[in-house]
This record gives structure tokens, C-alpha cells and sequence, in this order.
């Protein structure tokens, strides 16, 4: 096993694709102890038998649709005229805005390139400062992770094979807890010398409403689809693409028809990167059970940790590493299957370390020395990535509260699972 270890290591240092590296390493390993190497692929191949997986190309054509079109200005217009004569007003619309705008497309990169155009000059012109609008856009754009129909939700349950129905129950009120608490820390921060807004009249709120009406239904589409009982998460997945498909090329004319094929190349690449990865760390996973990898992890931890609670502090302690250090994909494939053998054994619920597990890795995004999001946000607004360190730190300290009261208060989770579920 040291010569598999120091392969797959020289692997990755040598910069091969993931899916590379753990195909080699599942290969290398049933090989090693005299298995037949085409378990591998036959383990590969029971990935396609997963119905739920229908549903992830399918959001993730709608979230590269909703990206590639005018809907994040519309979405910013339409939250501009209802909340931006608040304290705070636009520092609370980034919020809501990018907290959508991510749970539709999966990816905080996409919303920083996407939204951060906007919203940062528009920060700036209000009064708010460099720092405080710099640390907002970074930290706001993994916001929506938690709400449905986010991707790595989904991913999650076919991981885990927690249901994902519930896994959307279950990030509601932890995500709006979230959005509460820095709600209430962007008001406090409204510049004192700004000249308030007037409250907008009712042909402003109806100009934006209409001019948003065709996207207004689309929480109300996924969620009150699968939930009144009309659709599975696949069906609603397939009538939100369609719906998507038919607003932005023949109502709004967004994206032309010709345009369509890049954007199905590009959502399809993004998928296709994604199940190879899977398929490959399915191989892997199996090898790591049959050998009882998790259990004897267990049987370590057992000796040291007597309780769940602090099985709970430690796992978020890793989690935050491997946030900060991969991207969520990757992070969700590689190690739910690692640590959900050992959190069943701590009688840790699958839903709740679910939402556990995504909190922590929205969080690494921001977390120096190597958050993605950082390196991102210095990309995008050409500010060095240490000034992008300090102006994170207020939003890290309101999320990483967040994290406690999810960890130490499942029912915050389970309560509307149970409730509905």
C-alpha cells in the first residue's frame, strides 16, 4: 500500500486530473490485495442505475441558462426597489440576491464573476467601504449552498443516499438563520451619510415585478412541485430546465438559439467532470469499506472520543480545512463516503450532518490562507488577496456562530423534516 500511497501522490503533485488520481488509486488498490480490477468498472457502472442523478445535468443547465442571461439584473432590480430604502438596503439585496442566484447555479464562482460587476461599484457609489463591500460579495457568493435546488445538496443525497427531498427541508431555516445574522450586521454597518432612499411607489414595484415575472415562479416551481406531491426531484429538475429554456430564448430572447449549444457544452462539461469523479471515487469508496477503513477510523476515534458532540467539533475542524483547500465537488466526493460510516456509528442523522458538512464547506471558501473564494474575488476586483483576508474576517466570525448553533441544535435541521418530510 506505501508504493499506491506514494503513486497517487506523485499524481497529484505532477497536477493530473482528480478523477485520474483516484481512478488509479482504486485500481492500484484492489489490485494490490489480489482482486479482480474490473470490480472497478463494474462499481463505475452501478453509478448509472442512481435515478436521483438524472436530476444534476438538468439543474445544472438551468443554473448555466440563468447565469448566461439578464436574470441577475432583474433580480437585482426587482430587490433594489422592495428592500433598497432600508438601512442597508443594498448590502441586504446583495445578500438575497447572490443567495439565489447561488442555489440555482451551484457555484460561488459563478456568482462573484457574475453579480460582482454589479453589486460592487454599486456598493461603493452608496457609501459603503472598499472592505466591508469586498468581504460582503466574497462571502455572499457560497450563501445559497443550503437552498434548494442547490447542486451540491443533491450530490450530497446521492452520496449519502440521505433523501434529497428532505436534504432541501432541511437547509431552510439553517440558511435563513444564516441570512439573518448577516442581515443584521449590514444594517448596523449602512453608512450613517447615506441619504435614505424613498420608499418605491406602486408603479416602481410594479415595473420590476413585471419586468422579473417569469422568474419570480421559480422557487415556487421546484420547491411546491415536489412538495405538493407534483413531481420527484427529477421530474422537477426537467420542468425547471424546460421552463428556463422556453423564458430566457422565446419570452425575455436573453439567449438566442445559437448560443444554445455552447451553453449545453458548457453545463455538460461541468457535469461530465463531475460523474467521472463520482464514478471513480465510487470505486475507491468500495475498496476503503471492504477493507473496513471507516470502522477502524472508528475504532480509533473511540478510544479518544466518547461522545458525539465532540466527534461533531472535530469533524468540523477537518471540514474546514478540506473547504478551504478543494472545491466543493471534489470535497463532497472524496470524503462523505469516508465519514458517513463513522457519523452513523456517533448516531449523527444523515440529514443533519448534511447540512453539517455544506456550512463547513461554505465557510472554507472564505477561510485564509486558501479559500477559493478569496483568490476569486482578488482575481475579479484586481485588490490583493491579503486585503481580501481582512475583509472577510467580520462575516467569517457571523457564519462560523452559524455553524455552531446548526452543530449543537439539530433540530434547527430536522424540525421542518419532521414537520413534512
Amino acid at each position: 500500500m506505501g508504493v499506491v500511497q506514494l503513486f497517487t501522490l506523485i499524481l497529484a503533485l505532477l497536477g493530473c486530473p482528480l478523477f485520474v488520481v483516484i481512478s488509479a488509486l482504486a485500481l492500484l488498490s484492489f489490485f494490490s490485495v489480489g482482486i479482480d480490477i474490473s470490480v472497478v468498472i463494474i462499481e463505475m457502472s452501478r453509478l448509472a442505475d442512481t435515478p436521483l442523478l438524472l436530476s444534476l445535468p438538468l439543474f445544472i443547465f438551468a443554473g448555466t441558462m440563468l447565469s448566461e442571461s439578464g436574470t441577475p439584473q432583474r433580480i437585482l432590480r426587482l430587490s433594489d426597489v422592495l428592500l433598497g430604502w432600508m438601512p442597508g438596503g443594498l448590502a441586504v439585496v446583495s445578500l438575497g440576491v447572490c443567495a439565489v442566484f447561488t442555489a440555482f447555479t451551484g457555484a460561488s464562482g459563478v456568482t462573484i464573476f457574475a453579480l460582482g460587476g454589479l453589486l460592487f461599484p454599486a456598493l461603493i457609489k452608496d457609501g459603503y467601504s472598499e472592505n466591508f463591500s469586498l468581504g460582503l460579495i466574497t462571502s455572499s457568493g457560497s450563501l445559497g449552498l443550503l437552498f434548494a435546488p442547490s447542486l451540491p445538496l443533491i450530490l450530497y443525497g446521492v452520496i449519502s443516499g440521505a433523501r434529497i427531498d428532505q436534504l432541501f427541508l432541511a437547509g431552510i431555516l439553517p440558511g435563513i438563520l444564516m441570512m439573518v445574522l448577516l442581515v443584521v450586521y449590514c444594517m448596523k454597518k449602512s453608512p450613517a451619510e447615506k441619504r435614505r432612499k424613498k420608499k418605491p411607489g406602486r408603479q416602481d414595484i410594479y415595473t420590476a415585478l413585471k419586468m422579473s415575472a417569469w422568474e419570480l415562479p421559480l422557487p415556487f416551481i421546484v420547491l411546491g412541485g415536489i412538495y405538493g406531491g407534483f413531481f420527484v426531484v427529477g421530474e422537477a429538475a426537467a420542468v425547471t430546465a424546460f421552463y428556463i429554456l422556453i423564458v430566457e430564448t422565446c419570452i425575455y430572447r436573453d439567449i438566442s438559439f445559437q448560443q444554445l449549444p455552447k451553453i449545453m457544452v458548457q453545463s455538460m462539461m461541468l457535469f461530465g467532470g463531475i460523474i467521472i469523479v463520482l464514478a471513480a471515487s465510487m470505486a475507491s469508496t468500495n475498496f476503503l469499506v471492504d477493507r473496513e477503513i471507516p470502522m477502524k477510523i472508528f475504532d480509533f476515534m473511540r478510544n479518544y472520543i466518547s461522545d458525539k458532540y465532540t466527534f461533531l467539533l472535530l469533524l468540523n475542524l477537518f471540514l474546514l480545512v478540506v473547504g478551504s483547500m478543494l472545491d466543493i465537488f471534489s470535497a463532497l466526493v472524496l470524503v462523505v463516503p469516508l465519514i458517513v460510516p463513522i457519523a452513523k456509528a456517533y448516531d449523527v442523522n444523515l440529514i443533519h450532518l448534511g447540512i453539517i458538512f455544506l456550512t463547513n464547506l461554505q465557510i472554507g471558501y472564505c477561510t485564509p490562507p486558501v479559500g477559493l473564494n478569496l483568490f476569486l474575488a482578488s482575481y475579479r476586483f484586481e485588490r490583493p488577496v491579503v486585503q481580501l483576508y481582512r475583509a472577510t474576517l467580520p462575516f467569517l466570525a457571523l457564519l462560523f456562530v452559524t455553524l455552531i448553533i446548526i452543530t449543537y441544535f439539530p433540530l434547527l435541521s430536522l424540525y421542518l423534516v419532521q414537520l413534512w418530510g
